[in-house]
């Protein structure tokens, strides 16, 4: 038998690997068409092409993210001190500690913030954070001795008091009491307060009841405003008074009177600020209390002396008339600076600063939040001042306040009769003209 030739086997060869490549490449086609078939059977099963499915899928995972963390709103400006944004929900109420240490704030992400007021002006913003189980506060205030602070619920509609406990590490632990306060108001309340000898509590509601409690929680008094409604209220500083303003065209206070041995007495009128022509806005008290500022729709913003004799009749004198035509159309806030020499005024998110001396403007500082400002306070010292509209507190810097610092120096200055008082008061004007300096807003 003949064995093939060498070059016949090797045709063979050949001829059987191209056979089983050609066969290799059909499966594997086969496999990628039914690949692809199965794809836009997806695609078209749910009527939008692949490459766009995706696309959507991204978007909405964006537009999640985005509705979970909200845009912080930014406000730059040269005046602006620090910007305070711990908080993942909207503030509307901060308060200054009357030992000038501490800022609480409250907002609807159930939680009260404590922050050190002496980082103020530093790169980080400690605060501590206090947790309103199941509900959340509107209105917080610190008590005199800074050892707790009160809060108005939302949902709950009463009083809560948080204790705050200094643990070894220097922070605070804060515990609610077991009871809060019993349910009394038919309204809103649209503010609180406690007074600064720790003696009531204040709360007033948008109808016209203000009421006075201990601090057990008792209602020791019921005030009927009888002004329509209440669009503010507050305790004086000396803690002798309560104010409250709305719907007419004044601003009334009462004097709540207690005994010798400190047992509560009665509330009694006491006098009222009369000269506006329109509804009251808002009203904000001296630190001294012997100076009063209040705003109204019809446009204008006044400053009052309330350090009169009462008793005797004597009325409130009107110190200052100035415009402020916001007023007009919207709600407006004010916040008086310590020494009444400033006067802050809010509409919409801006605010307008004047010197209450002259009733000049002097800085405005507009969208200084992304919304409606909720709160608007000076410091104790009267350098900074706080405003809350959205989740940040933001501090400006009072550079009217500097000013009339310097302007009031210079006039003692020219009275001042001995040496050791001139040196006082010029060392008192340096200091004022090198903060301006450094802020960039001494004026030549």
């Amino acid at each position: 038998m003949d064995l093939p030739q060498m070059p016949e086997l090797m045709g063979l060869s050949l001829l059987l690997g191209l056979l089983a490549l050609m066969a290799t490449a059909a499966v594997a086609r086969g496999w990628l068409r039914a690949e692809e078939e199965i794809r836009s059977a997806g695609q078209k099963a749910n009527g939008v092409p692949l490459d766009k499915s995706l696309k959507s899928k991204k978007q909405k995972q964006q537009q999640r993210i985005r509705k979970e963390k909200p845009q912080q709103h930014n406000f730059t400006h040269r005046l602006l001190a620090a910007a305070l944004k711990s908080h993942s929900g909207n503030i509307s109420c901060m308060d200054f500690s009357s030992n000038g240490k501490y800022l609480a704030t409250c907002a609807d992400d159930r939680t009260v913030r404590i922050w050190s007021t002496k980082d103020f002006l530093q790169r980080e913003h400690r605060s501590m954070r206090a947790n309103v189980e199941l509900d959340h506060a509107t209105l917080v205030r610190f008590s005199p001795d800074c050892r707790a602070f009160i809060v108005w619920l939302a949902n709950g509609e009463t009083l809560r008091v948080f204790k705050m406990t200094k643990r070894e590490d220097g922070g605070y632990t804060f515990t609610a009491t077991p009871e809060d306060f019993p349910k009394k108001h038919k309204a809103p309340v649209i503010n609180i307060g406690i007074a600064d000898t720790g003696k009531f509590i204040m709360t007033a509601s948008s109808d016209t009841a203000v009421l006075i409690w201990n601090l057990k929680g008792q209602v020791l008094s019921t005030i009927n405003t009888n002004q329509m409604n209440n669009t503010h209220a507050a305790i004086s500083p000396c803690s002798r008074f309560v104010a409250s303003c709305g719907f007419t065209p004044d601003v009334k206070v009462w004097e709540v009177c207690f005994g010798k041995k400190g047992d509560f007495q009665e509330v009694v009128r006491a006098f009222e600020l009369k000269g506006h022509s329109a509804a009251v806005h808002f009203f904000a008290f001296s630190n001294d209390s012997r100076r009063m500022a209040s705003v109204s729709k019809d446009g204008t913003w006044k400053l009052w002396d309330t350090d009169v004799e009462y008793k005797k009749q004597q009325d409130p004198y009107l110190l200052r008339t100035g415009c402020f035509e916001e007023a007009s159309t919207m709600l407006c806030r004010l916040a008086l600076s310590p020494d009444a020499q400033v006067l802050a005024l809010a509409s919409g998110s801006s605010i307008h600063l004047y010197n209450t001396r002259r009733g000049e403007k002097e800085e405005s500082f507009k969208e200084v939040h992304g919304e409606c400002i909720t709160d608007l306070s000076f410091d104790i010292t009267g350098r900074l001042l706080a405003s809350c509209g959205d989740r940040a507190v933001r501090l400006i810097h009072n550079t009217p306040g500097y000013r009339a610092v310097v302007e009031e120096m210079q006039g003692l200055l020219k009275r001042a009769s001995n040496e050791s008082t001139r040196q006082r008061l010029q060392q008192q004007l340096t200091q004022a003209q090198e903060a301006l300096k450094s802020l960039g807003a001494l004026k030549k």
